[in-house]
C-alpha cells in the first residue's frame, strides 16, 4: 500500500531525510520510529504529498504522489498531535463538512456520518458544538474526520502526544481496529514503548537515515537487547558500516 523509495529532502543546509526507503502493507501498523528531528514528519509529508521530495520517488495504493497527488490524497488519512477541529461547529457538522472536501455528496454523507457517529460511540455529542469537548471527545472527532471518505491508508504523526492515557487509549485502539479491518496503519512516533506494542514491522531512523527496517521482533533479536527502547539507543550509537551489515533491508546507505 504504500512504497517509499530513496526519499530524500534537504532544508537549506540540513539534510532532513537522507534515502529513506520502506514498505508499508494492507493489514499491519508500521512504525516510522525515532527521535524529534529524526526526519519522519518530513518523510510521512512527501509521503501525504504535502510535500516534495528533492529525490526518490513513493507510491501509495499504486498512485505515484508526484504524477497523481490527488488520487494519493482520496487514499489516505492524515491523524496528527495537532487535533484542530473547529470549534464553533458540532461534531456532525465537522464531519459534513470535511466528507464535501472529500466528495461524498447527497445520502452518501449522510450514511457515513452515522456510521462514524456510532463507529466512535458519539452519538451523546455529536449535535453540540465541539469547542468544550474533551480532550478525548476531540481525538476521537478527529480520527473520524481523517477517515470520513474511508481511506485504505492512514497515518498517525505523534498521535499520542499530549494526551491522557483515556484519549491516548481512543487512538491506539482505533489503529488496531483498523489492521483488522486490513487498513495499511503507517505509524511515526518517538514513544518507543507504545510502537513496541503496535508495531508489526518498523523503520528505525536517526539523522534522515534508516538504520534499521524488520519486524520489532527481529529488532530486539539483532541488537540482543530485551526492548525497543534499548534497541534504539544501541542502533543509534554504532558505526554506521556496522549497521549496515547488521540489518539487511531494502536501503543501502549512501554516505
Amino acid at each position: 500500500m504504500i512504497v517509499a523509495t530513496d526519499l530524500r529532502k534537504r532544508f537549506k543546509k540540513v539534510v532532513a531525510v537522507d534515502g529513506v526507503s520502506f514498505e508499508a502493507k494492507a493489514g499491519e501498523i508500521f512504525g516510522l520510529l525515532g527521535p524529534n528531528g529524526a526526519g519522519k514528519t518530513t518523510t510521512l509529508r512527501m509521503i501525504a504529498s504535502s510535500l516534495t521530495p528533492d529525490t526518490g520517488m513513493a507510491v501509495i495504493a499504486g498512485h505515484d504522489v508526484a504524477k497523481a497527488p490527488d488520487e494519493v490524497r482520496r487514499r489516505i488519512g492524515v491523524v496528527t498531535a495537532s487535533i484542530g477541529v473547529y470549534g464553533r461547529l458540532t461534531a456532525r457538522e465537522n464531519l459534513r463538512y470535511f466528507a464535501r472536501l472529500y466528495g461524498l455528496s447527497g445520502d452518501d454523507i449522510e450514511k457515513r456520518i452515522q456510521e462514524l457517529i456510532e463507529y466512535f460511540e458519539m452519538k451523546e455529542y455529536a449535535d453540540r458544538r465541539a469547542e468544550p469537548f474533551s480532550t478525548g471527545m476531540k481525538q476521537k472527532l478527529a480520527i473520524a474526520r481523517a477517515i470520513v471518505h474511508d481511506p485504505p491508508v492512514i497515518i498517525f504523526d505523534e498521535p499520542t502526544s499530549g494526551l491522557d492515557v483515556l484519549a491516548s487509549r481512543i487512538v491506539v485502539e482505533f489503529m488496531r481496529r483498523a489492521r483488522s479491518e486490513g487498513k495499511c496503519v503507517l505509524l511515526s512516533t518517538h514513544h518507543l514503548w507504545e510502537a513496541e506494542k503496535l508495531c508489526d514491522r518498523a523503520a528505525i531512523i536517526h539523522e534522515g537515515r534508516v538504520k534499521a527496517l524488520a519486524t520489532v521482533q527481529e529488532i530486539k533479536e539483532g541488537t540482543k537487547c530485551p526492548d525497543l527502547e534499548e534497541a534504539f539507543l544501541k542502533l543509534v550509537n554504532v558505526n554506521s558500516s556496522a549497521a549496515d551489515k547488521k540489518w539487511p533491508t531494502t536501503v543501502r546507505r549512501r554516505e
